[in-house]
Order: structure tokens, then C-alpha cells, then sequence
């Protein structure tokens, strides 16, 4: 197999200093299999917080400290579920994904 045949995935968690970590392969490699269970656990985590958001706003009696805290959780999930989009779409596209200067990543 050539480098030039694989392609660069994005995967569903950061490395050190928070940047992104990417596999080389065709996705049928252990590293893309945990990958793929991991962003399965990120998502169905992101639904679970989704109905908990819902129901706690739904509370008229929802204190300050209970909102800050819902909205942290909200924001870690939807960095996860945005990695998660960026990765399957580079995917599907057929583009590779390579990060910009920040970090963040843009499909190349």
C-alpha cells in the first residue's frame, strides 16, 4: 500500500495541546474502527444531552449554576459532533482533511 492511496481521517479526539489527530489508512484498520466506535458514544451521548437540555429548560425553576453548567456540556458535545461532521464529510467528499494554521481543520 502507498501513502499516495490512503486517506487522511480526522479522528473523534484531540492530542496533545488539544490538536487534531489524524489516521492513514483505507478505514479498516484498528485505529478507524475504534475511531468509528468512539464517534458512535460521542453522538448518542450529544441525543442523551440534547433531551436533558429540553427538560431542563423546560424548568421554570432552572438555577444559574444548573444553565452554565448545561451550557458547558452543550459546548463540549458540539465540538465533538462538529469533528465527528468534518471528518465523515472529508470522508464522503473524497477530500483530505488538513489543519489550518490555528488548528482547526478545512478540507484540502
Amino acid at each position: 500500500m502507498t501513502y499516495e492511496s490512503q486517506e487522511m481521517r480526522l479522528l473523534p479526539w484531540e492530542g496533545q495541546d488539544g490538536k487534531p489527530c489524524y489516521v492513514l489508512g483505507d478505514g479498516g484498520g484498528y485505529v478507524s474502527r475504534m475511531a468509528d466506535g468512539v464517534e458512535s458514544v460521542q453522538l448518542g451521548m450529544a441525543g442523551e444531552l440534547l433531551r436533558h437540555a429540553a427538560d431542563l429548560l423546560a424548568d421554570r425553576k432552572v438555577t444559574e449554576a444548573e444553565l452554565h453548567f448545561l451550557a458547558c456540556r452543550l459546548k463540549e458535545s458540539l465540538t465533538d459532533v462538529k469533528r465527528v461532521a468534518e471528518s465523515r464529510g472529508a470522508r464522503l467528499g473524497g477530500g483530505a482533511v488538513v489543519p489550518d494554521e490555528a488548528g482547526a481543520s478545512v478540507e484540502g
